[in-house]
């Protein structure tokens, strides 16, 4: 049986017409949520752009990345907060893993907020090792910044994921 007969989640690539879902998610799960414009840059560019929906059609998550040299970097990756807990982040960054190793890239980078407990706990699990500090990178409250966290896990055979 199929993963769609199942009924599990599929991954769609993010068209202009999800973008109202996932503005909605954006603006629910982060203070300092993405624009739209981030978004429609994102696909123009021709970024990986994935959306993970529901066989009802709910949009659960998406995420976007961009390709280097022998390398991809995630730039967002977001469950709706109603749906996290339920390993969907957890597929959507094994579905970059996927497509990245069919790249050819070595690694993957990313960059995280370092009170996200959650997350951290998550890309620890997956094999990312934390490589260096962006000082100032992400807004905070009342003006402030926080630093950011930048971690790569290497894309070696038989590596976490």
């Amino acid at each position: 049986m199929s993963a769609a007969m199942a009924g599990d989640p599929v991954l769609l690539p993010m068209g202009v017409q999800l973008l109202d879902a996932v503005m909605a998610i954006e603006v629910r799960a982060y203070p300092f949520p993405w624009s739209r414009g981030n978004f429609v840059d994102s696909i123009a560019a021709g970024y990986l752009t994935r959306c993970l929906v529901s066989p009802e059609g709910e949009l659960l998550g998406y995420l976007v990345a961009m390709s280097g040299f022998r390398e991809w970097h995630l730039l967002n990756v977001t469950v709706a907060p109603e749906h996290q807990g339920r390993g969907l982040a957890r597929r959507l960054m094994q579905a970059l893993r996927e497509h990245a190793l069919a790249d050819g890239a070595e690694c993957l980078w990313l960059e995280v907020r370092p009170s996200n407990t959650r997350a951290r706990a998550l890309y620890e699990r997956l094999g990312y090792a934390s490589v260096g500090v962006r000082r100032d990178y992400y807004p905070d409250a009342g003006g402030r910044r926080e630093d950011a966290l930048v971690l790569c896990c290497e894309l070696a055979a038989g590596a976490a994921g």
